[in-house]
C-alpha cells in the first residue's frame, strides 16, 4: 500500500512539473507588439449598469455628463480615432429604404423623440430626428443633450468617413444574413477596403457567417463562438491543445478571471498566434456579464506584454492613459474625468 502511495505520489508531482511547464508563460518568447484598444460605441455617455435588463433604456441611467459626446455619433466616431483608437466599434441597423444608419437600439423610443422599430423609418427619418432626445442622469427632471444633436444618426458612409485612420469593428445587432450583404455593399460602394484598414466583424451568427464568405480571412466572430472558445480553453488549455473552437477564433478574458487561463500571459499569446486567434481583455466579469475598462488603472492590470486586443468602455478616460500622446484634452475637461471617474469609484466602493 506504501508503495502504491508513493508511487501515485511521484505520479502526481511529475504531471504537476510537466503540467507546470507545458503552461510555463516565462519559458515562452515575449510578444511582439502593444495592447491595441477597441473603442466600444466610440465615446459614449456612461451609464449605471446595476441591475441593467436586456431592454432597459440606458440614456435615462447616465451618470453626471463630463463630454458632450454621445454613442455611434460622427463627432464620437472621429474622437475615439484621434485619441488613438486601433479600433471603434459601431452598430449597424437597417433603414426601411435600403439603407445603413449607425444606431445601437432596435427602437426610438430611448433615445430619441421618434416612436417605434429603428428599422421601419427610412434614413430622412432618422436623420430628422434629436438623438440625445432622451438622455437624463437626473431621472428626468433635466435632459442635457435635447436639441442638441438632432440629425446626429449617421449613414454607415458617414462613420466609415469619420473613423479617420482608426479600424472599425462593425456590430450586427440582428441575426439576418442580408445585413452582412448589405453592409459589404456599402463598404465596397465606398472605396473602403476592410482587409487593408484591419476592420472586423462581430454578432449574430447569420451574418457573421455570411461576411466571412464575402470576405474570406477577415476577423468575424459571434458572439456563440467568442463563448464557446475561451470556455474550452479554460478546460483543455492545460494539456497544451488549443481546442479547435478557438482556431482563427476569438477568445475573450475578463479582467479578474486572467488567473483561469493556462500560460497567460506569453505562452497563450504564442499558442493563439499559432493558431490564427485573437485575444480581448475586457473587464471585470461583474453580474455575470463582462464589459470593457471604463477606469485608467484598469490597464495597469493587464501584463505589460500582452499585444492583443483591450475593450474599452470610457474611451475619453481610459486611452489617453496609455496613449500620452494624443491627448489633446483640455484642462477643464481633464477636471470634468477626473471627478466622474471619482464618483464611478465611489459607487463601486473602489
Amino acid at each position: 500500500m506504501k508503495i502504491w502511495l508513493k508511487r501515485l505520489g511521484f505520479v502526481g508531482a511529475l504531471l504537476f512539473l510537466v503540467l507546470t511547464i507545458v503552461n510555463a508563460s516565462w519559458l515562452a518568447p515575449t510578444p511582439k507588439g502593444a495592447v491595441k484598444l477597441i473603442a466600444h460605441r466610440g465615446l459614449y455617455q456612461q451609464y449605471d449598469k446595476t441591475g441593467l435588463g436586456r431592454d432597459d433604456c440606458t440614456a435615462t441611467r447616465i451618470e453626471q455628463p463630463v463630454h458632450g459626446y454621445l454613442e455611434n455619433t460622427v463627432p464620437s466616431i472621429a474622437r475615439a480615432a484621434k485619441l488613438g483608437a486601433t479600433l471603434v466599434e459601431i452598430d449597424i441597423a437597417p433603414t426601411k429604404d435600403g439603407q445603413l444608419a449607425v444606431f445601437h437600439d432596435w427602437t426610438l423610443d430611448c433615445r430619441t423623440e421618434g416612436k417605434g422599430e429603428t428599422r421601419d423609418a427610412t434614413m430622412a427619418e432618422l436623420k430628422a430626428l434629436d438623438a440625445g432626445y432622451g438622455y437624463t442622469a437626473d431621472g428626468g427632471k433635466t435632459f442635457p443633450f435635447r436639441g442638441k444633436h438632432v440629425g446626429a444618426i449617421p449613414t454607415i458612409e458617414e462613420a466609415m468617413a469619420a473613423s479617420g485612420r482608426a479600424s472599425l469593428i462593425y456590430n450586427f445587432k440582428s441575426k439576418d444574413p442580408r445585413e452582412a450583404d448589405m453592409l459589404f455593399a456599402a463598404v465596397r460602394a465606398a472605396g473602403r477596403n476592410t482587409g487593408d484598414r484591419g476592420d472586423a466583424f462581430y454578432g449574430g451568427q447569420g451574418p457573421v457567417d455570411r461576411i466571412r464568405k464575402l470576405l474570406p480571412g477577415t476577423w468575424a466572430f459571434s458572439n456563440e463562438e467568442a463563448k464557446q472558445c475561451t470556455k474550452d480553453y479554460v478546460l483543455y488549455g492545460w494539456s497544451g491543445w488549443f481546442p479547435s473552437s478557438c482556431e482563427d477564433g476569438t477568445l475573450m478574458i475578463p479582467l479578474d478571471k486572467q488567473f483561469l487561463f493556462w500560460g497567460w500571459p506569453n505562452r497563450m499569446i504564442a499558442r493563439a498566434e499559432a493558431h490564427g486567434a485573437r485575444i480581448v481583455v475586457v473587464g471585470p466579469l461583474g453580474e455575470g456579464r463582462p464589459r470593457g475598462l471604463d477606469l485608467p488603472e484598469q490597464l495597469g492590470e493587464i501584463p505589460a506584454s500582452f499585444n492583443g486586443y483591450a475593450w474599452v468602455e470610457d474611451s475619453l478616460a481610459v486611452i489617453p492613459a496609455l496613449i500620452q500622446r494624443f491627448d489633446d484634452r483640455s484642462q477643464e475637461e481633464i477636471d470634468a474625468i477626473h471627478d466622474g471617474l471619482a464618483r464611478r469609484r465611489a459607487r463601486r466602493g473602489d
